[in-house]
């Protein structure tokens, strides 16, 4: 009894130790963001608030994608805290799944500095990156889900198909929109500029009637 208690309480450490380990590096992630954008330097004695005002402008595009980048991330912070929820239990394999999926957490710093610089420039290259690199995350999403949400793995409990179906669905969503985006802006690079900030929105409304049914089917078997 003593060592089946013992094993327990190791695996509930081992467990909270990968949860922790992910968390950090989630938290520094979203960090470096800002450090990309760098203040505007004036020359001491030369230019003023209007000059000021106009250097400011020209990091629009790095604030937005600042803004972008740091609803994404913690977007997934908050898919995989509640991916954790369901989670009991850890295989190796979960593991390096989630060891890929900070990867490319910690990666967006990067790729979303040198999309936010050349964004504007009509340079398809750091568009490509930056793409490849939300696809990466999501396409890591969607296997993470499906494979804590496969009951032969036993390493999930009260994940329910509606809340299944739901999750892997919105981890694929984010990496096809970006893949349009990119096609939109070999098109107009002005117009592709407004897709990423609208990602919320664009969720919001495509799952919807999705998200209403997971909650009413888990209302309706808690009720049961």
């Amino acid at each position: 009894m003593s060592n089946q208690l013992h094993n327990e309480l190791r695996k509930e450490f081992q467990l909270e130790r990968l949860i922790l380990f992910s968390d950090a590096v989630f938290a520094i992630a979203i960090t470096l963001l800002v450090i990309e954008i760098k203040i505007p330097v004036l020359k001491e004695g030369e230019g003023n608030d209007h000059t000021l005002l106009v250097a400011l402008a020209h990091l629009t595009p790095k604030f937005i994608g600042f803004l972008v980048s740091f609803l994404l991330i913690g977007q997934y912070w908050m898919v995989h805290h509640r991916l954790f929820g369901y989670v009991i239990n850890f295989t190796g394999r979960l593991i390096w799944l989630n060891m890929l999926f900070l990867l490319g957490v910690a990666l967006m710093p990067f790729s979303t500095g040198f999309y936010s610089e050349y964004v504007m420039r009509g340079m398809i290259t750091p568009v490509i990156f930056y793409t490849a690199n939300i696809a990466f995350l999501g396409i890591i999403n969607f296997f993470m889900w499906r494979y804590v949400s496969n009951p032969e793995n036993k390493i999930s409990e009260n994940l329910s198909l509606p809340w299944q179906s739901f999750f892997s669905a919105r981890a694929l969503s984010v990496p096809i929109i970006f893949i349009i985006f990119s096609f939109v802006y070999l098109w107009d690079p002005r117009i592709a500029f407004w897709i990423p900030p609208m990602i919320p929105l664009i969720l919001r409304v495509l799952f919807h009637n999705m998200k209403k049914k997971a909650i009413a089917a888990t209302t309706n078997s808690t009720l049961s």
